[in-house]
């Protein structure tokens, strides 16, 4: 099965930061831009590893506060 290629990250860095309506300086674009290629390459990483067909999503979770003391 033939990958798709990744958009190049600073491209996606702009147009992610338009949809949200975040400012995005062109000083921290590089910054931004390294952390989604990252990003890319660890989803891949995660969509190749093998799951059997029979397998259930987890449960929903939900963050609780714990008593302290």
């Amino acid at each position: 099965m033939p990958q798709n290629p990744l958009p190049d990250p600073e491209a996606y860095s702009r147009l992610l930061a338009a949809a949200m309506g975040l400012p995005l300086d062109q000083a921290d674009l590089s910054e931004v831009a390294r952390n989604v290629a990252l990003a890319f390459r660890l989803a891949a990483s995660f969509m190749d590893y093998p799951l059997p067909d029979d397998i259930e999503p987890a449960a929903i979770f939900a963050a609780r506060e714990q008593a302290h003391g």
